[in-house]
């Protein structure tokens, strides 16, 4: 007769009582202070806008045999075309090039300029299969909608919160998602990476980690809520983020593994994406426990 042992990994052992309620203050203060410093550059510094969102030229090329992207980036960057970004179309051999226009230069003088730059590198082997120009106008529309995507995506995991739980887990859950929005964002302004419609995705997709984090810890409160009901309320939630714990941690170890290969071995064109997802979801877990959570205190939970 065969017995089968099980193991189940348990990084957190049982009956932890790590105190993170009685951390809250620091833990505002924190995100209070980092909020404020990241104000205080978007309006200094700014974010560096990419071609999505300033206009620029995009061209889609053919050549006679395979091109090395990188190359083909170096040689723009030293024409002047810094932050030009190029990828493969399907096919090693058909590539997609978006150049940012030069300060006060012409649009068809640029298009020469770059067609000319491009069959001197690549021997006169290069078909020009399409050129198209992305205005301003074009621009400011994406950042609208871009703007509004991110909006809508926090006004609607509210509205789901409020709906599974009450309004007061709602409130928790927008202030934390609104901040871990925020410091995604951050990121781009104080590295200076190129923010696009694929920085966009990326704070949509924290934006998507965090709330899954905060649902499974909302979820533990309610269950404690309703199971020691004479309870002091501090200690319920204190509680529950003890019970979850192992859980949260294996979760985001798990993503933060895969986060690190893509900034390792991603290469340039994803680096931006890459790192903001390792920083979004860092912070997605830390504002789950710290901000969430503690946010209940404030809206005067009693029961669920």
């Amino acid at each position: 007769m065969l017995v089968k042992m099980k193991f189940p990994i348990t990084l957190i052992p049982a009956g932890t009582q790590i105190d993170f309620i009685g951390k809250k203050s620091i833990a505002f203060v924190f995100s209070l202070v980092l909020t404020l410093i990241i104000c205080v550059l978007f309006f200094v510094k700014g974010l560096n806008l990419g071609i999505d969102f300033t206009g620029g030229i995009i061209f889609e090329i053919k050549t006679s045999k395979e091109v090395e992207l990188k190359d083909l980036r170096d040689l723009l960057s030293n024409a002047g075309y810094k932050g030009a970004t190029l990828q493969n179309l399907g096919q090693a051999d058909t590539i997609l090039i978006r150049i940012q226009p030069k300060d006060n230069a012409e649009q068809k003088q640029e298009v020469e300029e770059v067609k000319n730059l491009l069959v001197r590198h690549l021997d006169k082997q290069v078909e020009f299969r399409k050129v198209d120009y992305v205005g301003p106008k074009v621009g400011k529309d994406l950042i609208f909608k871009g703007f509004s995507a991110t909006v809508l995506s926090l006004i609607c995991m509210m509205i789901y919160i409020w709906f599974r739980f009450n309004w007061q887990y709602g409130v928790g859950a927008i202030l934390a998602l609104a901040h871990d929005a925020f410091v995604t964002l951050g990121f781009y302004i104080i590295s200076g990476e190129e923010f696009n419609l694929t920085s966009i995705a990326a704070i949509l997709t924290v934006i998507g980690y965090s709330i899954n984090d905060s649902v499974v810890i909302f979820d533990r409160i309610r269950e404690n809520f309703r199971k020691y009901k004479l309870t002091d309320v501090v200690k319920l939630i204190n509680l529950s983020l003890n019970e979850t714990l192992s859980r949260t941690i294996m979760t985001v170890l798990t993503t933060l593994v895969v986060c690190i290969a893509l900034v390792i071995f991603g290469g340039e064109v994803i680096y931006g994406f890459s790192m903001a997802m390792l920083i979004g979801i860092a912070f997605g877990t830390y504002s789950s426990i710290y901000i969430a959570a503690p946010i209940l205190l404030h809206t005067k939970i009693t029961k669920l």
